[in-house]
């Protein structure tokens, strides 16, 4: 097989079904870290941009947040998709730059603090055992993600947000739809004003949350949002609804993505497996290098302010740029042996929370997920393997594995 051209390599990004394929996905990604670190992307459909594919040059745009601003173009979108999201006034956390966003950021800060997280340690672990429990009793053979990966940081992020259990099902259909988008099985239908519809669902949905909140305030994150002020002044529906749809999508899928890709990775590297299982002090760690491994979040984009230069390459004011996560993480210049899972990688400085002021809310949240689950399994988990071929959602923003097989043995 032929290289592609670094055309071709370029509009790799902007394409959904590559994320779906990893070894596309990644060789022409390495290509542009070798040949064309900062490439300019024409792609149909789509306002062009930069794919930005070295970790120095990632990290330099996140450090210049006055420089490389999140709005108007925070997220990869068609040229159509971005019209109509304009016209609907999205604007949560990612879409807003200082000193909005730090005002912003703070409404919910306290619940990502170590103390409050603390406190809720004690319900993850529970909902882990329950999340293996549930392993156990699928008989020895299921698709993980599908009973497993979407529900464990779900129930997680409904118990913060005080959200009532019987609303799962909700929930993890609007969640599914939302990220999914991009992905014919999990997309509600193949049209722009549906998927549009399965945003304006979930703003009902809060809508109401909202409405009970202001009327009856309880001890819960929902609460704090809907009745939050920003210099003296309640927050507007938009505002508490694109608040509660950030929380909901972030908190739940970028941590469904790891698990389920955590698995598999334990699984294509049984001798990491046994490492890690015969010595749980390796979890953080592994914690950090399975959210390396995976990369949810793939990209974000920025907006140059001003003129300038990135990697050698020129900038022209309102030009946007890629920023490619799921490259970064793999830079030879940063990992040693990139593309080996190494459960005791040291020094992990991978990109996949963003970095700055920018930095992932629920970072922390994540990392104990991921850490109090597998702190369960491993221990009882007795033999593991693919049981079909596991399937990756096709996307360019948030995604990872939406089937996975496997037989395994489990006490």
């Amino acid at each position: 097989m032929t290289a592609p051209t670094t055309t071709e390599a370029a509009r790799t990004v902007a394409d959904p079904t590559a994320y779906a394929d990893e070894k596309r996905l990644h060789a022409a990604l390495t290509q542009l870290r070798s040949t064309a670190p900062v490439s300019r992307v024409e792609a149909p459909g789509y306002n062009p941009f930069w794919a930005v594919t070295k970790h120095a040059d990632i990290m330099a745009v996140e450090r210049a947040n006055d420089l490389f601003t999140n709005s108007p173009r925070p997220v990869l979108m068609t040229a159509r998709e971005e019209e109509m999201q304009a016209a609907v006034a999205i604007k949560t956390l990612i879409h807003m730059d200082d000193p909005e966003h730090k005002k912003m950021r703070a409404v919910a800060m306290d619940w990502f603090r170590p103390k409050t997280l603390k406190a809720m340690k004690q319900r993850i672990d529970e909902l882990a055992k329950v999340h293996v429990d549930r392993l156990r009793d699928a008989g020895g053979e299921c698709d993980f993600v599908q009973v497993v990966s979407t529900t464990f940081p779900l129930f997680v992020i409904m118990s913060l947000l005080g959200i009532p259990e019987s609303d799962l099902p909700r929930m993890l259909q609007l969640t599914q739809e939302l990220v999914g988008a991009q992905d014919p099985e999990l997309q509600r239908t193949t049209g722009i004003d549906e998927q549009m519809n399965a945003l304006l669902d979930m703003f009902a949905y809060f809508t109401d949350i909202t409405a009970q909140r202001r009327a009856n305030p309880t001890d819960d994150m929902a609460s704090t949002i809907a009745n939050a002020t920003v210099d003296g002044q309640p927050l507007d529906d938009i505002a508490t609804v694109s608040y509660y749809a950030l929380i909901a999508t972030a908190g739940h899928d970028t941590t469904s993505s790891t698990i389920a890709g955590g698995m598999r990775a334990l699984i294509d590297h049984p001798d990491e497996r046994r490492r890690l299982t015969d010595d749980l002090g390796l979890m953080p760690a592994a914690t950090e290098e399975m959210i390396r491994w995976v990369t949810p979040v793939k990209a974000f984009m920025r907006t140059a302010t001003e003129d300038t230069v990135l990697g050698g390459t020129p900038i022209s004011a309102g030009d946007s740029l890629l920023l490619s996560y799921v490259s970064g993480n793999r830079d030879e210049d940063v990992f040693s042996d990139p593309f080996r899972f190494d459960v005791s990688r040291g020094n992990n400085k991978h990109v996949a929370f963003g970095y700055g002021v920018h930095f992932c809310l629920g970072a922390a949240l994540a990392r104990m997920e991921i850490s109090s689950f597998f702190s369960e399994l491993l221990p009882r988990l007795k033999s593991v393997e693919l049981a079909g071929e596991p399937e990756l959602i096709a996307t360019t923003f948030v995604g990872g594995l939406k089937h996975l097989p496997i037989r395994y043995t489990l006490d």
